[in-house]
């Protein structure tokens, strides 16, 4: 089963799920023995399954360190933290969670665009 390590000591992902307003970008950093690199990406394939079937995701993206690396970041695109937070305790979604690799931990958070004069807009 997947263990849990927050990126923000302030704030948890379960507390940004029930932000109400706007869309929201899933950012999930997983790190994985290299000898489980095939189980995890099985894991993440099913799990990703239901999740595409759920209201509010517009996009994911899997992407993997280079090098050998066994370090993976998704990438997701929702339509709000709520419709997220609904897709995340979604059973189905639940269950998945058991078939990942014991050497599995992700680091979910969600982010929002921010506006940087002359750089990048919101």
């Amino acid at each position: 089963m997947v263990r849990l390590a927050e990126l923000d000591r302030h704030v948890t992902v379960f507390q940004q799920m029930d932000d109400e307003s706007g869309s929201v970008i899933l950012i999930n950093k997983f790190e994985i023995a290299p000898e489980d690199v095939d189980q995890f990406l099985a894991a993440w394939k099913a799990d990703a399954d239901i999740m595409k079937c759920q209201p509010g995701l517009i996009s994911t993206q899997l992407h993997r360190g280079i090098g050998g690396s066994s370090v993976f970041l998704n990438y997701a695109v929702w339509e709000s933290a709520a419709l997220f937070k609904r897709a995340f305790q979604n059973p189905a979604f639940q269950s998945k969670l058991n078939d990942y690799p014991s050497s599995a931990i992700a680091s979910p958070h969600l982010f929002r665009k921010v506006a940087v004069d002359g750089i990048c807009v919101a």
